[in-house]
């Protein structure tokens, strides 16, 4: 019994990374079919800016609710309904003729996003005890990677050929992320690990006060604000850089050929990290080490990236080690709060949802800023020094965490 309560566990883990994948593959969608999808609804600049960034910007206002009503009617529910409303918008979306439906379409994928995004790390608490949720993190987060790889490499690269366009790809999608959906909910149904779930204390009645009292006892807790100034760093870190660096190269001398592959190298870096860091703070015991030592990583990384008069050979080495430190903290954001004692496994999704809401603000502020400050000075430097005195303060905060 007990090897197939195990069995049950990362075989619902494993599910769970695979609709993380479906969600990735779809948000980016947009991006893999850009040009085309562009020309097509006659999209001007601006608007496909911010088609492309809706998403993110849905977590904002959405992050929050969205946890704490994980909270309360359970990770298995979320995740089922979060890629139901992900597939039938992007089934939706291969119709769709102007550029507010598709806008609004898209926004509906981000609402559907919180669900997992929250949803999967309420399963890991579920499922995993506290000191051995490490290597189950570093999985559902490496499906993400997997998601987003495969909306550019297998969506663009191979169905849009195969298929005709980007319609017939969104609308096939569409249909096997409902698929999925369904396969998701009876897989959680049937697995002998349900049978032993028990009700958590905020898994009972859905309700305005409910929800209102699930967020003032996480955001009343130190511990919580330590980790908003993390979560909104590493947020910063990932947008501010990964939206830059082509750029940053380029300006520095190197070839776009050299900027892509270093930029590319930048999300391999992220895979190290997600891979290698989680497991090896469930060894030491001690996340608050682990989150200090990936943020100085990307201080380090980003410092990098600053420094005039280097080989080229330094600021790509800072990019690679800023992705690791990264890579490291994606899972962490999300795997901390259960572990708090003021959190729990109860309060999970809140928590992160939370983070996220409070996170993203770092993840527009992060591109805006260097992009800002570059035309006022001619030089990426100040963008990037900003960010890198933001991880140290990182630093100091994840090592306060009492986890």
């Amino acid at each position: 019994m007990a090897v197939s309560q195990r069995a049950s566990r990362w075989g619902l883990l494993a599910l769970g990374s695979l609709g993380y994948a479906c969600l990735l593959f779809v948000w980016f969608s947009v991006a893999a079919f850009l040009d085309p999808l562009g020309a097509d609804l006659g999209l001007s600049s601006s608007e496909a800016g911010l088609l492309t960034g809706i998403i993110p910007l849905t977590y904002v206002p959405v992050s929050l609710v969205s946890g704490a009503v994980t909270d309360r009617i359970g990770p298995y529910r979320a995740i089922g309904g979060g890629l139901a409303l992900i597939g039938a918008a992007q089934a939706a979306r291969a119709g769709v003729e102007t550029f507010p439906a598709m806008l609004a379409l898209t926004a509906v994928i981000g609402v559907g996003g919180t669900a997992l995004t929250f949803g999967l790390p309420k399963l890991v608490a579920r499922l995993f005890p506290p000191g051995a949720a490490g290597t189950p993190s570093t999985v559902y987060v490496l499906g993400s990677l997997a998601g987003t790889a495969a909306a550019f490499s297998l969506g663009r690269g191979v169905l849009g050929p195969l298929l005709g366009g980007w319609r017939p790809v969104f609308w096939t999608s569409g249909l096997a992320v409902l698929g999925y959906a369904a396969v998701w909910i009876a897989a959680s149904r049937v697995a002998p690990t349900a049978s032993l779930r028990v009700k958590e204390p905020a898994e009972s009645a859905l309700s305005l006060a409910s929800l209102r009292a699930d967020v003032a006892a996480v955001a009343g807790s130190r511990s919580m604000r330590l980790l908003l100034v993390v979560g909104t760093v590493y947020l910063l870190v990932v947008h501010g850089l990964q939206n830059w660096v082509t750029s940053v190269l380029a300006h520095r001398g190197a070839s776009a050929g050299v900027a892509a592959s270093v930029a590319s190298g930048f999300v391999a870096a992220r895979a190290v990290g997600i891979l290698v860091v989680p497991p090896l703070s469930d060894r030491l015991g001690r996340r608050n080490v682990a989150l200090a030592a990936c943020s100085g990583a990307c201080a380090l990384g980003t410092g990098a990236l600053v420094a005039g008069g280097v080989p080229l050979a330094v600021p790509a080495a800072g990019v690679a080690l800023a992705g690791v430190g990264v890579g490291g903290l994606s899972p962490l954001v999300r795997l901390v709060p259960p572990e708090l004692d003021e959190v729990g496994a109860e309060l999970t999704g809140t928590a992160v949802g939370l983070v996220f809401a409070v996170g993203e603000f770092g993840g527009f502020l992060g591109p805006v800023l260097v992009g800002g400050l570059y035309d006022l000075t001619g030089s990426y430097a100040p963008g990037l020094a900003v960010i890198a005195v933001a991880c140290i303060g990182s630093v100091i905060a994840g090592r306060r965490l009492p986890a």
